[in-house]
Order: C-alpha cells, then structure tokens, then sequence
C-alpha cells in the first residue's frame, strides 16, 4: 500500500506558512510504499536532488523506517529553504537529509529550531558549463550560474567555492533554476553559463556537450562544507522524541548500508526506477563515486567545527550576525540515542 500524501488544499498552499513548501515538491512528490496502519506516523521533509531520491528509494525498499516501527510520509522539496516554514508551522516533523545553512539564521532570529545530526557530510556537486570557454572557476566572472534560491544550498555552495578560490561572487549573475537536477538541465541547455550537477558524472557530461570547470569538483574542493543534516524543532524534539529518534536511527541504517560494498544491486536498482533516463554508465559512476568517498554519516555524528565553519559562511554572507554557541544551534543527544538503538 502507498505511503500516504499529506492532505493539502488549495488554501493551505496559497496561504503560505509550512504549507507553503508543498508548493515545491520534487519529481517524486511525496514517496510512496508503506502502510500507514503499519507503524507511527512521521512526517519528514526532504530536498530533491537525484542522489536523495535515489536515497530515498532504496531507503523505501530496504524497509528500514518500518523496521523502526514508523509509518513515513516523505515529501521532496525542490527549494530546500522552505522546509523550515513546514517544520514551524506543523506540517512535518523533521528533515533528514536536507541543507541546513538557513537552520542557523533562523534560530538567531529566535526560531525553536534544532540541528540534530549528520546526513550527507560531502558536497557530491560539481560546476559545469556548456560554453567552451569557460574553463576555470575565474572565467565565472561576469557570467550566469543556476542555483536555488538565494541563501539556500546551492547558492551557498557556489559561493563558498568562489570565494575560496578568489573568485568575487559579487560579479557573477546567479540565477534561481529550482532544484539540482533543474539547474543541471539549464546548463545543459546553455540557459545559463554555468550550474551544478553530480561530481560523479564527471566523465559521462561529455554527451551532454557539457565539460566540469576546473576547481568545479565541490567534494574535493570543499569538504568543509557540510552538506546536508538533519534537522527539526524544539517542540517535535519535546512531543515526539521517540519519533524522531527512531527515525535518526533508520537513517543511520540506510548511510551504514549505502557503505558496503553489497549494496550496489540494491542502489542500481532505486537508481534506475527513479532516474529513467540515466545510463548504465552513469550509475556505476554515481556508485563508484560513493564507494570511493563514502560521503554518508553512519555515525550521525555532525561536529562542532563543521557547524562553527558553516555559521562562519553565513555571517560572509551577511545572513548571520554571529556564530552561535554549539548548544544553542545543536542538539546531539537524538542521534546519540538513535545509534545506541540500533547499535
């Protein structure tokens, strides 16, 4: 039976809000294969690139949230910032695999919000460009590259590996395209000069006449930066902490699996069903990819320095005032119990 969508109206969507990111759902919309009778409901809300969907899937036929007792609605957003807006106003419970850069200005401005864990700790992006010409990092100047929205991942991203090599993000043109496969597509399609896609395609792009811009590779290129997290609020972690705690913990399943060797029939398959169009090719280069950098906190582990370098970002960027005390931005004890449940 499917996992069952949120209900939502026409009102909901128009009157802003957590209803508000249902404006946005990704190309799988809300995932579907449990029964909601089976176990508890949990509500989680996460971005839509192509590796978290495929994530996703295989997440879906491993059974892992069943396994923990929990009967999920997963719904896939296209613009990551407006998760947060469904977590305060109700509409999901946590994120698991998202970017968090928008987490901590909020929780400066007094959102109740906490980041609780690790998800996929390595940026898996690269910069690509279809226009011959552009061949470093530096040649961006004065050109367009397609990210999301403002402040949120994507754009964040970009401009942490601007500025790391010296490149003035202040003379590029960034243009909002949606999620990361849309900004892949606009590339592709030359509607921009430039855009990410996965870092793992490197030598597949060719036939999209697509070349990676040397110093694009965002994995080895700022490993720093943390990718995505989990993340929720003060009241779901004060009302249904168990919840989320066992969620955590499937998670902590799926990363553990996705770093065996044994599990690449099984990422293959969720691959193909929801990337149609990708090549054989392609996906042993996206499995290689993760093989060899095992991007995945099995551990959930998500540090203070990485959340200290991530603060750091933002206060360049000018959305932050300050880098805020650990404790107040993070709550690790969720993930501590999540990996003691599991073991």
């Amino acid at each position: 039976m499917p996992i069952p969508q949120h209900p939502i109206s026409r009102r909901r969507i128009l009157t802003g809000g957590g209803a508000a990111l249902f404006g946005m759902l990704g190309p799988l919309g809300a995932m579907r294969g449990a029964s909601a009778a089976a176990g508890v409901p949990v509500a989680i809300a996460n971005a839509s690139g192509n590796v978290n969907l495929c994530m996703q899937e295989l997440m879906k036929q491993q059974g892992y949230l069943q396994e923990m007792g929990l009967a999920p609605t997963i719904t896939n957003v296209a613009d990551g910032s407006k998760i947060t807006g469904g977590l305060i106003g109700g509409d999901v419970d946590l994120a698991t695999m998202a970017g968090f850069g928008q987490v901590l200005p909020a929780i400066e401005r007094g959102a109740k919000l906490k980041i609780l864990a690790g998800a996929c700790l390595l940026p898996t992006l690269a910069l690509y460009s279809a226009k011959p010409d552009i061949k470093t990092l530096k040649d961006l100047e004065g050109r367009t590259i397609g990210t999301g929205a403002l402040g949120a991942l994507l754009h964040q991203l970009v401009v942490a590996l601007l500025q790391k090599n010296g490149v003035d993000p202040a003379k590029v043109t960034f243009v909002n395209v949606g999620a990361s496969g849309d900004v892949f597509r606009a590339a592709t399609m030359g509607t921009v000069d430039a855009g990410t896609g996965e870092a793992a395609l490197a030598d597949e792009v060719g036939r999209f006449h697509l070349h990676m811009i040397a110093g694009g590779d965002m994995t080895t290129g700022l490993p720093e930066y943390t990718y995505q997290g989990a993340f929720t609020t003060d009241k779901a972690i004060a009302t249904k902490r168990d919840v989320i705690v066992r969620t955590l913990a499937a998670y902590a399943k799926l990363y553990r699996f996705i770093a065996k060797p044994e599990a690449k029939a099984a990422f293959l398959k969720a691959r193909a069903i929801v990337l149609k169009s990708s090549t054989q090719e392609e996906a042993e280069s996206q499995w290689s990819y993760l093989e060899k950098y095992k991007p995945y906190a099995a551990d959930l582990v998500l540090g203070e320095e990485r959340l200290a370098y991530m603060q750091r970002l933002n206060v360049q960027l000018g959305v932050q005032r300050s880098v805020l005390p650990y404790a107040q931005v993070c709550d690790p004890s969720l993930a501590k119990e999540a990996i003691a449940l599991i073991g």
